[in-house]
């Protein structure tokens, strides 16, 4: 018995310590997969994350080809859930505290002046021709116009002007509308026709309409916008967007240029595709070049895709700045024009004999993360393979992206087209509601979209409408339905606006039209397809209520069966 115990003991020690070894182990390998993924875990793009409308407005691929959403025109200031967006900086507004502080210096003002005041007197004949430089007249239109216009935000006014008679004035502001999340700044000037109250004050009798006031329209600084040297461009005169300022980025003396690090793509197949592939493109390369602390070389050349030209070809040659906010993308990232870029370029050549450093990068395969160490004054990115793999959006898939991240925030439409914008809601006091109706190629493909037709057909919108949208109010339709009258019907019960209605904001007496010509050299500039989409967007999104195709007036899915 003793000799069993004896052999079976070291048995019983050696599993013990076996066990405890396996699972000294366990732990150990655990703590290392634990802290290799901490080392290497790269947390998903927040702002795909939190704005999963960005993924399918602009991820929708298909063999690295996009489905173009020609309907709507999306950009940063449309799609604010990013935690990279900056928000609206603080500004004073004019709210209804700061005009009752205003109130309380008149009246102490008035009381060191004289003991009796106007509101004592019972006939009130100081006020039968109105003084329109009185502060008194100036708080009265500020207060109505916080009552009538609850979208608005008033950020200053000028001091009011007399309008045609004794009892008006014409009056000017600037101001952003709530639903807009950028910070641009808008005009109005409008003319009001005043009275006075029992107690001998002024009241506003009746305010006119949208830049009615034109007296005090001149009140606006114009100034020149010089964006390039334009040789006996004739332009109408006008009162120019002095917050508008699109002129091109100089680097300066070529020492500055020699220090500078720049990034630039070479034109790829992302050339004269849609406009959502050409923003998904762009901002890849902008963002590939934040990532690496480089500027980016812009080619301000844009091609505007076939399926918005009439003619249905490509038209080369049309300016980013007709598009985009030139000035907003200046103020947030590093850009340089590209062909200020080569003139420097060549001069500095020319000047030295040592070239300046660069690194030919001929496919995109070579990630941003193997570039960021790269110590080349220009970084040249070569796209002469064939589609696809000649797209820019090509650089931040796969693993780069994890490190570039698309800075949406920096694109925003052009402040020349948010003006015709504000003209457009203005025009309807901001008070009105709209609808979304997709028609064009999706309605005759009854494969993909085979109640869409019928959906939106003038019977069908009439019927649907009147259960969304109150009889007789303003109602803006937005839409791709090139018969003008196919919304006739609509008119029965609703005042209907549609974009045709307001053609004079871009005629040849326009200041859009004037500023364009001056962008172009002198060139008129077409309205075209990609402005009446960003326009009619922006108009929808500022309406009280709004109606979408694919959600409010069919049960199609907006890409076709199956993709609900």
């Amino acid at each position: 018995m003793k000799e069993s115990n004896a052999s079976t003991e070291p048995i019983g020690q050696n599993l013990i310590k076996l066990i405890s070894n396996l699972c000294f182990s366990v732990f150990v390998f655990s703590v290392l997969v634990f802290t290799v993924v901490a080392i290497t875990y790269q947390p998903p793009d927040p702002w795909l994350e939190s704005a999963p409308a960005l993924t399918r407005l602009f991820t929708q691929t298909e063999n690295a080809t996009f489905k173009d959403d020609k309907s709507m025109f999306n950009t940063g200031e449309d799609l604010q859930s990013s935690p990279f967006a900056p928000s609206v900086p603080p500004v004073s507004s004019i709210t209804e505290e700061v005009i009752e502080k205003a109130e309380e210096k008149i009246e102490k003002s008035e009381e060191k002046i004289e003991n009796s005041t106007v509101t004592e007197r019972s006939d009130c004949d100081e006020l039968r021709v109105v003084n329109c430089s009185d502060p008194r007249v100036l708080i009265a239109v500020e207060r109505f116009n916080l009552k009538l216009f609850k979208s608005i935000v008033f950020l200053e006014y000028q001091t009011p002007v007399n309008g045609s008679k004794p009892n008006e004035c014409d009056v000017a502001w600037r101001f952003r509308n709530k639903k807009e999340k950028s910070w641009r700044k808008y005009r109005d000037f409008r003319r009001f026709r005043f009275g006075y109250a029992e107690n001998c004050t002024y009241k506003i009798v009746r305010g006119s309409g949208w830049h009615s006031g034109v007296n005090a329209k001149r009140l606006f600084r114009s100034r020149v916008n010089a964006t390039r040297t334009v040789a006996n461009a004739k332009v109408a005169p006008g009162i120019r967007d002095d917050e508008i300022n699109d002129t091109l980025p100089s680097l300066g003396s070529e020492m500055n240029f020699r220090k500078g690090k720049y990034l630039y793509y070479s034109r790829g197949g992302d050339y004269c595709k849609g406009m959502n592939q050409y923003m998904w493109s762009f901002l890849c390369g902008l963002g590939e070049a934040m990532y690496l602390n480089r500027t980016f070389v812009m080619d301000l050349s844009v091609c505007l895709a076939s399926t918005y030209n009439p003619s249905n070809k490509d038209e080369e040659g049309k300016d980013f700045r007709y598009y985009f906010d030139f000035e907003h993308l200046k103020e947030v990232a590093s850009i340089v024009d590209e062909g200020e870029f080569l003139r420097d370029w060549k001069k500095w050549d020319r000047a030295h004999k040592r070239k300046v450093p660069i690194k030919k990068v001929v496919t995109h395969k070579m990630t941003p993360m193997q570039l960021r160490k790269d110590k080349s004054t220009i970084i040249l990115r070569q796209f002469d393979a064939p589609e696809p793999e000649n797209y820019w959006y090509r650089v931040c898939e796969g693993q780069a992206a994890k490190y570039v991240q698309r800075p949406w925030h920096a694109l925003w439409k052009s402040k020349r087209l948010m003006n015709i914008v504000s003209e457009i809601s203005g025009q309807m006091d901001w008070d009105f509601d709209s609808v979304h109706v997709v028609r064009g190629e999706k309605a005759q493909n009854k494969e993909l979209w085979p109640h869409l037709d019928s959906d939106t057909s003038p019977d069908e919108l009439v019927t649907k409408l009147q259960g969304m949208i109150q009889p007789w109010r303003n109602v803006y339709v937005a839409t791709n339905e090139p018969f003008y009258n196919y919304f006739d019907k609509l008119r029965s019960q609703y005042k209907v606006h549609l974009l045709d209605d307001y053609k004079q904001l871009w005629s040849n007496t326009s200041e859009w039209y004037n500023e364009t010509t001056l962008l172009n050299n002198g060139k008129p500039v077409e309205f075209d397809g990609y402005m009446r989409v960003a326009v009619d967007t922006e108009v929808f999104y500022r309406a009280k209520t709004r109606v979408e195709t694919f959600y409010n007036l069919t049960k199609d899915c907006k890409d076709g069966i199956n993709t609900c």
